[in-house]
Order: structure tokens, then sequence, then C-alpha cells
């Protein structure tokens, strides 16, 4: 999921801007139309269509370009091995940035396709599902093998301190309390605020201790619905590779399930669940204690977790807000069930 403090905003690029850009590749054509199809905080991304051609116009908003390269060039590895990824197409000089008044713009083949959550997934796709993720982390460690691992903040490892919890806890309450009109969310939000708070103080003694997370290799960094593309029943694309990076790679796993699998009500689809989680383990041979050890620091996260009340209540960002209610859910839930779903990850 994507987080972040700042909320930035760009417009399309116009047909100037457009046509600058074409003139860097070989073939694209001339522009016909740009429409906006993806807006995040990492990257804006349009449909552009040309006189030869349609693709996927991402413009990064970091203009890290030595973050982009290395994403790039493992994009273009990984489809070398045959896995769903749509890399970026490389321009006359062989780069796959562009750089425009001080913009950084990468061109993607358009791919067709739709997507899936893990409702509309058989327990057979789900299973396919954890088989992919698990080809992505095996693949990765494979391409990435030659490349520095990026730098990690000291604390990256550390699971959340609830004390400091408390405090986010005590801050977002005020704010949901003082909001004005007072809405059904609010009220929501402070009833979910108080009950985590009360599990925390039961549950603080579970806290992950240091050192106890998984092993960490390269992963995707943000593996869920909206970043699979399906064409019929079949993963056709994995997309937005921008938070690619070292990470616990068994975590990712967790992480995209409690995402995939969760239902409206805050539950999970265990049967599903232990699928995927099935297939993963499989696939790049993560061992069970490898996954009850992920499931223990997400479940951990989750409690900790409050980063959709931080963007409506602090960033004015209402866009998170129709996943709150199962997300705050499952929180609950996880804790109280936390043996069965440690059990589907690991059996």
């Amino acid at each position: 999921m994507l987080r972040s403090s700042v909320v930035r905003t760009a417009a399309t690029p116009d047909r100037d801007t457009l046509g600058s850009l074409l003139r860097h590749y070989t073939g694209a054509g001339a522009p016909l139309s740009c429409e906006p199809v993806a807006e995040g905080l990492l990257n804006h991304g349009y449909f552009l269509a040309t006189t030869r051609g349609r693709y996927f116009l991402k413009h990064h908003l970091d203009g890290d370009r030595a973050a982009l390269t290395r994403q790039h060039r493992a994009g273009r590895r990984l489809a070398a091995l045959g896995l769903p990824v749509a890399p970026p197409v490389a321009d006359a000089d062989g780069r796959t940035v562009t750089v425009l008044d001080g913009r950084c713009y990468a061109l993607h083949p358009w791919v067709e396709g739709h997507h899936l959550g893990g409702a509309a997934l058989t327990r057979g796709q789900s299973w396919q599902l954890g088989a992919l993720l698990g080809l992505v982390h095996t693949a990765l460690e494979q391409v990435m093998a030659d490349e520095p691992h990026p730098p990690r903040p000291p604390c990256a490892d550390a699971a959340a301190d609830p004390e400091r919890t408390f405090e986010m806890i005590d801050e977002l309450l005020a704010l949901a309390r003082g909001a004005r009109p007072r809405t059904s969310f609010d009220e929501l939000a402070e009833h979910r605020l108080l009950e985590r708070r009360a599990l925390l103080a039961q549950h603080a003694h579970h806290r992950p201790a240091p050192g106890a997370e998984p092993p960490a290799g390269w992963v995707h960094g943000d593996f869920h619905p909206l970043n699979v593309l399906y064409r019929d029943a079949e993963p056709t694309a994995i997309v937005d590779w921008d938070r690619l990076g070292v990470q616990p790679r068994a975590e990712e796993a967790v992480r995209a399930a409690a995402i995939f699998f969760v239902r409206p009500c805050g539950t999970l689809d265990l049967a599903k669940v232990a699928a995927y989680a099935g297939a993963y383990r499989r696939a790049c041979g993560a061992g069970a204690d490898e996954l009850a050890a992920a499931v223990h620091r997400v479940w951990w996260e989750r409690l900790n977790d409050f980063w959709m009340l931080t963007w409506r209540y602090q960033l004015g960002d209402r866009r998170t807000d129709p996943q709150f209610p199962a997300a705050a859910a499952l929180a609950v839930w996880w804790t109280r069930e936390y043996r069965a779903v440690r059990n589907a990850f690991t059996r």
C-alpha cells in the first residue's frame, strides 16, 4: 500500500511535452490523446495513444533516476526469464528514463487486463497467485545478485513501539472527536481507536523481539490486487515496481494475503490463504518457521498501524477511507484468531 507524509499532484502532460517525449523513441509516433489512469503518491500514470501504438506513460514524482534505472533493469531481466512484467521501452539511446523540464518519465507498453481481488479468485487461482509471488522472489534473487542493496533506515526492521502507538491513538482520537460535521466515519474511527488501545494494552508483551525478522531479500514492495493485471483468469502483468527493495520476503507474502483475501467484514478467507501460502512456500522454499515469524510481525504491524486515519485526519486525504472499515476490523479479528491465521500460512 502507498504511504507518504506528502500529497503531491501533477497536471497531465500537454501536447508539446508529449511530442518532445516521443521524439526520444524510435517508431513511437506522434501523440493523439493522453488520459489519466492512475494517481499515486510515487507516480502518476496515463494512457497514451499515438499514431503508432498505445502506451502507459508514467510520471515519476520522486525523480530518483538511480532507483528508476534499477527498477527498469530488474523489469527487463525478469521479463527475459518469462515473468509477467511490462518493462519500459528503451529510447533511441537505450535509456528508459526521460527527463523533461526536471520531470522523470518512463514509457511502458500498454497491457490490456483487469484486476481480481481475492473474492473473485478460486482456490486454484489463489494457489497460482502464491506460486507467482514465490517465483518473483526467487527470480529477483537471481537477477539482482549483482545489485548493491539500497540503504535501509536503522529502524527498518524494528517492531512498532506500543508507547508511540498510544501517543498516535491519542492524537487521532482528538482529531476524530473534533471533526465537524461529525460523520459515521468519525464515530467508527473513534470506536476502533479505543478498541485498539485496549488490545495493545493487553498484548504489548507480544512485541516482536529484535532480530526476529525473517530473512530479507529483493521484493516487489507493493504486491496487491491493483498491481496485478489479469487477462481472463491468468496473470498477465505485475506492475508498479516503485517500491522494489530489500525487505523480509515472507512479510511481503503475508501483507499481500492480508490485502487480497480480506473480506468486507474484516476476516480473512483462510482456505484461500492456505492455498496461496502453500504454493508460495513450495515456489521459493520458505519454511514454516519463516512464515510464522512473518505472520507475527505483520500482525503486530497491523495492530499498531493507523496510516489510513493519518491520511484522513492529518493529511486531509480521504482516498483510503473505503478501505478503513475492513482493515480496522481485520486487526481485531486477526488478534482473536491468531492461531488459525498462523496455521493457514504454515501448514
